[in-house]
């Protein structure tokens, strides 16, 4: 493959996890977060919490876009379905700063709270087509001794997005007062994401679908209709696996990215500006080990990093979380930096871990199912249920105690899956038992 074509492959995906966490980023940014639980749902109760609410039922669909868009890029293509799903990501965040609100001088009242939910819903069943495509997209092009490096880029991607969400925001809080932010400079972060998706979209339209698919085309073992049904019987053991790794990264992953700010804000009143730009540093840094980790793996497997991260959020969540409770901006630093660098581990190898883990014939679909299915229930819901508990029992800890539940869970279906950085993708066949896991043409 030629290495031109592999990087543009590489960049176009995580153009697309860029987008969809560039709205997160907004949508949980203090300022933001405020702003929007205030113009769309105005009366009694914390605004903050609303609008992580409204982040979270955008997970409910997530699943059921899986279940749909997963199966079509099986049958259809990667590059087919990833070109509709960042063209939807984006157009909804955007649309989300054209809303009229509630009250005041651009209202519609009920209406506005009904249009951003609809938009939100939309967004998120989506959502559920990206990730398992974009991280198909890479494998799938990547060569076998490398992909740990290339698969680290779909995160980089996360990161990027996030950061950039932050950055936009930051800049709209430092340049309007208050009252300017929460009356109409809301809208301008939103209004960045429709120019990311476009320049994501052409990026995805100038590429040919993946060499695996264009494979599997011409061999005429493609399914001809959504393999749904064969997805769910013959994969299931290992679709549960990823359910279950899933379930720490993205507690972890929203724990990090869309908790801790407002936790920062609400919980240890700490102001909005420190608490963008805390967060920014350490993900500048994240950006900067991704890679290399990425290209580690490649060289000592992916399951040791796993497993080092899920160790490490059992030993050290909840030393970092009293560190970030001390008062001290340079312990909550360290603390909060210890969290993120063991997210970073997992983040670098997922997108060469997951996709390797099922068969060409059912890829797309099994990673979409089971990864939405696990960030649906247990990664949306993170901020919701963490900062419900912190406000209804009064106890802090709470984020700790969350990663060190996952944390614990996790280990068993890392321990269960196999080790596959060295084996060619094109090799990867149909689970057999339970105890064996995949079938490939190496073992």
């Amino acid at each position: 493959m030629d290495p031109r074509t592999v990087k543009r492959a590489v960049i176009a995906s995580a153009m697309g996890n860029a987008t969809e966490w560039y709205d997160y980023g907004v949508f949980t940014s203090g300022a933001i977060a405020t702003a929007i639980g205030t113009v769309f749902f105005p009366g009694e109760g914390n605004a903050v919490l609303k609008s992580l609410a409204l982040v979270a039922i955008g997970f409910v669909v997530r699943p059921f876009g899986g279940a749909f868009f997963g199966p079509l890029g099986d049958k259809l293509g990667r590059q087919k379905v990833l070109a509709i799903t960042i063209l939807l990501m984006s157009g909804c965040t955007f649309l989300v700063g054209c809303l009229p609100t509630y009250a005041g001088g651009y209202a519609i009242g009920i209406g506005a709270p009904i249009l951003v939910l609809l938009l939100r819903l939309i967004q998120g069943f989506s959502t559920g087509g990206e990730y398992g495509g974009a991280a198909t997209f890479i494998a799938e092009y990547a060569p076998t001794r490398r992909r740990g490096f290339f698969g680290s880029f779909l995160e980089f991607g996360t990161l990027t997005g996030y950061v950039l969400g932050n950055v936009v925001v930051l800049a709209v809080t430092l340049s309007f007062t208050a009252q300017q932010v929460e009356s109409w400079a809301w809208r301008i972060p939103f209004f960045v994401a429709l120019p990311l998706g476009l320049v994501g979209l052409y990026l995805r339209s100038k590429l040919e679908d993946t060499p695996e698919f264009q494979r599997l085309e011409k061999s005429g073992e493609k399914a001809e209709k959504a393999p749904l049904k064969e997805t769910l019987t013959q994969n299931w053991r290992m679709i549960l696996n990823l359910v279950g790794i899933v379930l720490l990264l993205n507690i972890a992953d929203y724990m990090l990215l869309t908790t801790m700010p407002t936790y920062f804000t609400d919980t240890l009143k700490i102001n909005d500006n420190t608490s963008t730009m805390i967060i920014i540093g350490v993900e500048l840094v994240q950006m900067a080990l991704i890679a290399p980790l990425g290209a580690l793996s490649d060289r000592i497997g992916r399951k040791p990093l796993l497993l080092t991260a899920a160790i490490g959020y059992i030993v050290l969540s909840y030393p970092s979380i009293k560190l970030m409770q001390s008062g001290n901006i340079a312990l909550l630093v360290v603390g909060f930096a210890i969290v993120a660098l063991l997210l970073v581990l997992m983040l670098a190898v997922i997108g060469s871990t997951f996709p390797a883990m099922f068969p060409t014939r059912v890829r797309y679909g099994s990673f979409a199912i089971g990864y939405n299915v696990s960030t649906s229930i247990f990664g949306g819901t993170c901020g919701v249920v963490v900062t419900a508990l912190i406000h209804g029992t009064g106890n802090n800890d709470w984020p700790a105690f969350y990663l060190m539940i996952a944390a614990a869970i996790a280990v068993v279906p890392i321990l269960r899956i196999p080790e596959t950085a060295r084996v060619p993708i094109a090799q990867i066949e149909v689970q057999t038992t339970p105890s064996a896991g995949l079938r490939t043409a190496t073992s």
